[in-house]
This record gives C-alpha cells, structure tokens and sequence, in this order.
C-alpha cells in the first residue's frame, strides 16, 4: 500500500491557534510511526482520527521543546488506557533521563506499566534504526547548531513477486509451492519442463523512500542521504528575508530546502517548521519553486500519499493567514 504521511504539526518554537509545533505520522501498510511529538501533538491525532494506541514507534529528532515536549503527556495517557505491549523510542540519549525525572517527580523509582525500549540514536552517520517485514528506518546527521539533531528515512523493502493466476490454474500449481515461487523460484512440471519465474509471476512495485529533515541548516552533507527519495519533508524556517537569521539559528530558509531537493534529485519536497512570523505561507512557494518545481507546502491534518500521482488536491489556491500575534520568532 506504500508510504503514506499525516502532518500533525508543521510550525516551529512557537505554536500559532492554526498551526502547531512538529509531529507527524508515516504510514507503512497501515502501520503507524510518529515522528516528533511536539506540544498538542496528541489534541492533533484526536482531531485527525490518528489511533496513537497503535503507535508502536516514535523518533524524536532531536530536544528542542516544540519537538519532544508532547512526549511525557502521551507517555501518560498511555499508562493511564492500560496500555500493555511495548513501545519503542529513538531519540538523543538524555531523553531517557528525562523521561525518568518526569516519572520520578511523581513516584520515585516508578515506572510506566508498559515495556519502554529506549534506542540512543547516533548523530555522527547513517544509522539502521528499525527493520520491520517491510520497512527499514535509518537515522541520518543534521547540523542543527551544536544540538544532538538527526533526520530520519523510511525505506520500503521490495514486496516478494505477484503470483499470476492464470498460471496458477495453467500448470495446477500447488499451494505450497506459491511462497518459494513468489520468491523467485521456478516451476518443473511432472514431465521435467522447467516453467520460469518470470512467466508465473509479476513482478511488485518499486519500493517507496521517504525522508524526514527539521532542523537543520543548509548543508550538502545531507544530499548522500537524500539521494532519489519520494518525497523529502525539509524545514524551510524563514524566506530569504530572514537568511541571517537562519544561519545563526541553524536553520533553513524555503529556497535552500528546495536547493537541496533539487541536488537529491527528489520527486517531491514538503516544506514544513515554519516560523510564526509569517502568517501568509505563499511566499515560501514562491521562493523554493524556481528551484525545485515539485515543492508544497505541507498542511496539518492532510495525508500524503506517495504513490498518488496527483497532488493538484493539497495546492494552497488562496492566501494562507493566521491569526494575529506577536512576531517575534
């Protein structure tokens, strides 16, 4: 069924009445991974039906507030439903102490009635995280300042062959022998005649790779890891307007997300972690598409599906304003 990607916050530090701090869900055949978990983030999986008592893994990338401070309120209510099977988090290795400090404010020496498996992950390379039946996720280095930051890619495994039925009936192919042909494996009829693979099956779809990056500022270090991705979700902080400010911030601006979209020679860049001190978000397109034309800007509560052809559906057609606040970022 492919990748598929939920946004459930896509601004940066400071939350906006429309828009809130980072957390996003990557769908793999319907299992659910949540990367970040920002302030709200579990108000934003209630509002967009997100079941997080499926969710089995969560990446932190890196800890700065607005994007694990959701974390401790999830970790509760998961303690306060019963929950019972394991959870699994990778994250910079002072989330654990921080994780057991919150515990211990309320009981010392607790713990939560569920299995929790801590995973440091390592900034300094690419590193295998998880290896599912279908789905392999690496952690890859960001710079984010001197912060302990990294990014995350979902690679999809190659499904096995499609059996074709027809052939099935043809040479009255047993069942058991269907797993080993799907496989790869031929078939020998009972006069000896070899029927081969290729005949018998299909062969499956191109594996999906999708990568996460916030936050981080521009740099080429990053593009061996981006290399031909489906779809890249890149921080894109501030327009041009403020690229000093990127700079001192570590941070991006729209243009060099989609600089670095178009040297990976993605198929498709999301932006996301904007500052709050913009409210109209067409601004950010109009600086990253003269670079990299597959550019959109990512929508909390819409679902992006790699395999779909067409996104025309998640163009912003009209200007996009927020709510009035201070503008300081």
């Amino acid at each position: 069924m492919g990748l598929k990607i939920t946004i459930l916050g896509n601004n940066s530090a400071r939350p906006l009445l429309q828009r809130h701090p980072a957390a996003q869900v990557v769908y793999c055949n319907d299992e659910p991974f949540l990367i970040d978990c920002g302030e709200g983030t579990q108000v934003q999986m209630l509002r967009y039906r997100v079941k997080s008592w499926r969710i089995n893994h969560i990446f932190i990338s890196h800890l700065h507030g607005d994007h694990y401070l959701g974390l401790m309120g999830l970790l509760d209510t998961y303690a306060l439903s019963d929950r019972q099977h394991p959870l699994h988090i990778y994250a910079p290795a002072p989330l654990q102490t921080i994780i057991q400090a919150h515990l211990s404010a309320v009981i010392p020496d607790a713990t939560y009635p569920y299995p929790l498996i801590f995973h440091p992950t390592d900034n300094t390379e690419k590193k295998l995280l998880y290896e599912g039946n279908h789905l392999s996720i690496y952690s890859v280095p960001l710079v984010h300042n001197k912060i302990h930051c990294t990014g995350f890619v979902f690679e999809e495994k190659k499904a096995a062959r499609k059996m074709r039925k027809d052939k099935i009936e043809e040479y009255q192919i047993p069942f058991i022998l269907i797993d080993g042909i799907k496989k790869g494996n031929h078939f020998e009829l009972p006069d000896g005649k070899i029927i081969p693979n290729e005949e018998l099956t299909t062969d499956s779809r191109i594996p999906q790779k999708y990568a996460y990056c916030s936050d981080t500022a521009y740099t080429e270090s990053l593009l061996p890891y981006l290399q031909n991705v489906d779809l890249l979700y890149h921080e894109s902080t501030y327009l041009n307007d403020k690229i000093q400010q990127a700079q001192q911030r570590g941070h991006s601006t729209a243009e060099q997300a989609a600089t670095i979209a178009q040297k990976a020679n993605v198929k498709r860049l999301l932006l996301g972690h904007y500052s709050t001190s913009y409210y109209d978000l067409l601004p950010f397109l109009t600086e990253a598409r003269p670079a990299f034309a597959q550019t959109y800007l990512s929508q909390e509560g819409a679902t992006y599906d790699i395999s779909q052809a067409d996104w025309s559906e998640h163009e912003i057609k009209t200007e996009y304003f927020q709510p009035q606040c201070s503008k300081q970022d």
